[in-house]
């Protein structure tokens, strides 16, 4: 009998020992915290709402990274600033473009630690593919991700970040003296599927999703914004009040034996569970419908009786389902369906009166696909152990390994 996966990896975050900077980064500071680190640095109260706004527009819509290119700001304020503060983004260590023209970063955070984004150009559309941790919280077995352990959360600096390096290399910041509107939006659409699961890191996303939303700067409407989770039940009520913005959930089994094995979290928050939450959900309507992501599995999830259970499965849910080839990755347990089979699996679904797009794979040749992101850094490879010790933490507790429980590595 194959021994099931764990819900989540046996070794757990690194809580983050923020390094000890002489100036704050202003990048990923709601407008409440901005406002105040401006009045903590002596910026007047009667100014702050003022300075607040400026600022907004100079990191967030222009892209500035420079106090001395803020010129409707006074000499001596922009001293102040720079004394006090830094605008900071990740490093981007590495480019690489597939022939289809999807582009894969590598991006390297604080500590040394490394995560992938994506950026996918469509006709008349371009989608950024973003990161929320350091490995991911989870393990699902279909997915090169879940192989990589969990190192840590990003911040929501390291979050948005992304969004910003990523409109850098698409030169998208707006042309000096030109309205937004004049300027082509090559990133229209954000989803947060990259590395790591989003409801896991909840205060993060939310705070850079509401920088990404905000009218003033990157300007995102929160339809166009895609949260996808494998199903963190108690997360999934306060997303939609706290982000509003559309959702995802990874399926991928229509019964919870199967799921058990394939998104193991389910053993924890089952079908009848996350379907209940996801009726719920307070953005749900027939125009902000719920995507349901569902892999192809050869011989394991895609036969016609799934095809005809997951219908009724959803049954009163405005949904649509996107039907997802399996990318498969060195050393990877499944198979890709084959084509005819995922047609027809894609036409039960459409006749009940679901959408069921199947979608292209894209970057594959660069493994930059769905479900195939895992960054190969060294440091992400080392224990928890090993990364406490080199951060200056404290030794955390030794978690004792089931004999049933697979390597991860």
């Amino acid at each position: 009998m194959t021994a099931s996966p764990p819900i989540t990896p046996e070794v757990l975050p690194i809580p983050r020992k923020p390094p000890e900077a002489a100036r704050l980064n202003l990048v990923g500071l709601t407008r409440p915290q901005l406002r105040a680190a401006l009045v903590a640095a002596g910026t007047p109260e009667a100014q702050a709402k003022m300075r607040e706004n400026q600022l907004w527009q100079w990191i967030y819509h222009k892209g500035v990274r420079s106090f001395d290119a803020m010129t409707n700001l006074a000499k001596d304020y922009r001293a102040l600033l720079a004394g006090h503060f830094t605008i900071e983004l990740p490093e981007m260590v590495a480019r690489t473009v597939s022939a289809d023209g999807t582009r894969k970063y590598l991006v390297r955070i604080a500590g040394g630690h490394e995560v992938e984004v994506v950026y996918i150009p469509e006709d008349g559309r371009g989608t950024l593919c973003i990161s929320s941790q350091v490995g991911c919280t989870l393990t699902c077995t279909f997915c090169h991700t879940g192989t990589q352990r969990l190192v840590r959360n990003l911040t929501a600096a390291e979050i948005v970040g992304q969004i910003m390096l990523a409109r850098d290399d698409l030169g998208e910041w707006p042309a000096q003296g030109r309205a937004p509107k004049d300027e082509t939006r090559l990133i229209s659409n954000l989803v947060l599927m990259g590395m790591g699961e989003p409801l896991y890191n909840f205060d993060a996303v939310r705070d850079a999703m509401k920088i990404a939303m905000d009218n003033e700067g990157i300007s995102l409407s929160r339809r166009r914004i895609t949260l996808s989770t494998s199903g963190i039940v108690p997360e999934i009520a306060r997303a939609g009040t706290e982000i509003g913005c559309m959702l995802a959930v990874s399926l991928h089994a229509t019964t919870d034996e199967l799921r058990n094995q394939l998104v193991p979290i389910n053993r924890k928050y089952p079908l009848t569970q996350l379907l209940d939450a996801l009726r719920a959900y307070p953005k749900l309507s027939n125009s902000e419908r719920i995507t349901f992501e569902y892999v192809m599995l050869k011989g394991v999830n895609d036969s016609d009786a799934d095809a005809r259970r997951l219908v009724r499965l959803i049954a009163g849910i405005p949904a649509k389902i996107n039907l997802i080839p399996f990318n498969e990755w060195p050393g990877a347990p499944y198979q890709r369906s084959a084509w005819e089979r995922i047609e027809a699996f894609a036409d039960i679904v459409h006749k009940a009166g679901y959408a069921s797009p199947i979608r292209t794979p894209r970057g594959e040749d660069i493994m930059a696909a769905c479900g195939q992101l895992k960054s190969a850094t060294e440091r992400a490879r080392k224990s928890r152990f090993e990364i406490a010790a080199e951060a200056g933490l404290p030794q955390p507790e030794r978690v004792v390994r089931r004999p049933d429980a697979p390597d991860l590595h």
